[in-house]
């Protein structure tokens, strides 16, 4: 996978279909890896919700990962699983999975958890929250020093996650963030396709800049 660019999480909204017009829009835009999560929704309708994404996925060519349940990342034939800390070890998720799929790690502020999910064989790591965020409000915010400490640490690409919007992504790129996980500045923006493109281009650019 490349994993490079904007990394987009579903929304806890109650529409099924408002979600899957959205995702849509945020493929089209150049999503570069897609992550089902919802936790404010029962097992079936996740299952079904899942099932669909999986498909539109596909279609786009675009990673599909599902948090917290590597259960139901097989289930549902996904490209991977994204584990919290209260979400199994890696070690059983890669027994589940087998060597072909993606699993990645909640590392928080913690760049030395994201070594150890190095270590463990995790595929890529995420930090953050790197700024205050309305869907985890009560999360401890990662500093953006963090961010480069972790991306030191570690030869995986570095997912940043938290608060991030088209105002700090430049930010967070130059700081070593291989993707952004973005919820909110994607799907609440008044027209999701065109802020997933402008997240995406934030990453194109700095690569064109990079060679």
């Amino acid at each position: 996978m490349d994993l490079r660019g904007l990394y987009a999480i579903t929304p806890d909204w109650p529409d099924s279909l408002r979600i899957f017009a959205a995702v849509e829009a945020v493929l089209r835009g150049g999503a570069a890896a897609l992550q089902l999560r919802r936790k404010q929704t029962s097992c079936d309708q996740l299952r079904e919700e899942g099932m669909q994404i999986a498909v539109l996925c596909r279609q786009a060519g675009v990673p599909f990962i599902v948090n917290d349940d590597a259960v139901l990342a097989k289930q549902l034939g996904a490209d991977g699983v994204h584990l919290g800390r209260d979400d199994g070890d890696i070690a059983a998720a890669r027994a589940l999975l087998g060597p072909g799929l993606c699993i990645g790690v909640s590392c928080y502020a913690d760049p030395q958890k994201a070594l150890s999910a190095q270590w463990a064989g995790a595929d890529y790591v995420a930090i953050g929250s790197i700024f205050p965020s309305s869907t985890k409000p009560d999360a401890a915010v990662a500093s953006l020093d963090t961010l480069r400490d972790a991306r030191s640490a570690v030869d995986l690409p570095v997912v940043a996650i938290g608060g991030i919007t088209l105002a700090n992504a430049a930010r967070v790129r130059a700081a070593g963030a291989d993707m952004a996980a973005v919820i909110s500045a994607v799907f609440d923006a008044p027209d999701v396709e065109a802020a997933a493109r402008q997240f995406s281009q934030v990453w194109k650019e700095n690569h064109v800049q990079s060679k």
